[in-house]
This record gives structure tokens, C-alpha cells and sequence, in this order.
């Protein structure tokens, strides 16, 4: 966000999650899949291969392998009404695996302080993989909340604003022009 020629970063306290694909038109029917609390695991680290070169003492060179990505975790309050996302993780959590498990994409999106969206991330070929309610504590005056657990393929940064958007110029670095 820029004011008067200064840049603030936007706060990472309004966000949105949404299912593209397949489930998009059983999750519209319920509202509350789309309220987090905590939405986690938008991570994405390179592997790199350390390589000693004989005769060369003073460093090693390390060659980039192969991408490696976190479970995508969210935490919300509890839901007790019809969730898709509730839905679909139990059915695969708590399947015996005698049908395929259904992938989906999960759209999570930054908005600003409008709501309008800012940017967003595509987590691809996203499964459940935990499911977690509770705890349950009588001696505290707190929510119950649900955690819901994601493993994906790989996820892509998604600029809204052309004017954030770097993907050309840092392409032209990397392909040497």
C-alpha cells in the first residue's frame, strides 16, 4: 500500500480461502469455508546438492534440486454447519482409500483494507491430510476450533495489481537478456 510515495506492507490479518475447481459450486453453497483464523504453510524451499570440486578448498558449490513444500494448515473456529471443506476432510481422512482421493485447488487470497484482493496464492492439487478438533478444556473460556491440513503438489504467487507484478523483468535476469 502506498501512501504519499511511502510503502507499507498490507497486514496479514484479512485473508480469504476458496476452493477453485470442482468443489467451487458445492463450497459457494456454504458460507463459513471461506473464514480463517490462521492459514499457514505458503512455503516453498529448494533442495540444493552440495558438489566439492577437487583441488578448489576455499567453497563448495551447491546445485539447486528439487522444490519441496509444507502441508498447508488452516485454523478456524469450529463449524457445525454444512462445510465442504469439512466434508471433504473426513471423507478422505477417514476413507479406507477404496475411492481415488479428490484434489482440489485452494485460492488464498490477501485483501487490503477496501477487501479488495491484493494478491493471491494457488495451492494445486491440494488433499487433506489432518484433521484436528479441539482441544476440549473446561478450566478455559475459548473457541473450539478445528485444524484442517493440506498436502499439495506446489503452490504460485498470483500479483493482482499489474504494478506489483515482476514476473517479466526478473525472467529477463534469469533467462540473460
Amino acid at each position: 500500500m502506498m501512501v504519499a510515495g511511502v510503502y507499507y506492507p498490507p497486514p496479514g490479518f484479512c485473508f480469504s480461502v476458496a476452493v477453485a475447481g470442482s468443489g467451487s459450486s458445492l463450497q459457494s453453497s456454504s458460507a463459513v469455508d471461506g473464514s480463517f483464523q490462521e492459514v499457514s504453510g505458503l512455503d516453498a524451499t529448494i533442495e540444493t546438492e552440495t558438489v566439492v570440486e577437487g583441488g578448489e578448498n576455499r567453497y563448495v558449490h551447491k546445485l539447486p534440486g528439487a522444490t519441496r513444500y509444507p502441508n498447508l494448515v488452516l485454523r478456524r473456529g469450529y463449524v457445525t454447519q454444512p462445510s465442504f471443506l469439512s466434508e471433504w476432510a473426513a471423507q478422505t481422512v477417514g476413507s479406507t482409500l477404496n475411492l481415488p482421493i479428490l484434489t482440489q485447488t485452494l485460492v488464498v487470497t490477501l485483501l487490503g483494507a477496501d477487501r479488495a484482493p491484493l494478491v493471491a496464492w494457488n495451492v494445486v492439487q491440494a488433499w487433506p491430510v489432518r484433521w484436528v478438533t479441539g482441544p476440549f478444556d473446561s478450566l478455559k473460556n475459548e473457541y473450539l476450533t478445528e485444524v484442517l491440513e493440506f498436502s499439495y503438489a506446489y503452490v504460485t504467487r498470483m500479483p493482482l495489481n499489474e504494478a506489483t507484478s515482476m514476473v517479466g523483468p526478473v525472467s529477463t535476469l534469469i533467462g540473460g537478456a
